[in-house]
């Protein structure tokens, strides 16, 4: 049988490499295939410490399957989504998204409206 710590060590390296991707989110794909590794090094952890308890019959073999249809789920959508801003805008990189949008400025509740425009 296989030590508990390997399958426990490869589940805090897939959790770390995916929250890694997210800070450095360069790109929207990258950072959809980051929010992936968070999710399998979840199921990871799930299916092992289903091995690990006393009851075989537990719910951490069934919640594996549960994550695994909202993951599939989940990169459907995001990937819709991300495709739709690609054919808006022509790129999907997150930086450069974030640079576009003006910072508000202290005190103010949010964008001015044109001179002439009605309220």
């Amino acid at each position: 049988m296989i030590h508990l710590a390997v399958p426990y060590a490869v589940a805090a390296l897939l959790v770390g490499l995916g929250i890694a991707g997210v800070l450095m989110r360069r790109n929207a794909v990258l950072v959809l295939v980051a929010v992936e590794l968070i999710l399998s090094g979840a199921l990871v952890l799930f299916v092992t410490s289903g091995v690990a308890g006393p009851s075989r019959a537990s719910g951490a073999s069934v919640l594996p399957l549960f994550v695994m249809t909202i993951a599939a789920a989940e990169v459907v959508v995001a990937l819709a989504v991300i495709l739709a801003v690609f054919r808006a805008r022509g790129q999907i990189d997150l930086d450069a998204a974030m640079a576009d949008e003006p910072e508000p400025e202290a005190g103010s509740l949010g964008p001015e409206p044109a001179p002439g425009a009605a309220p």
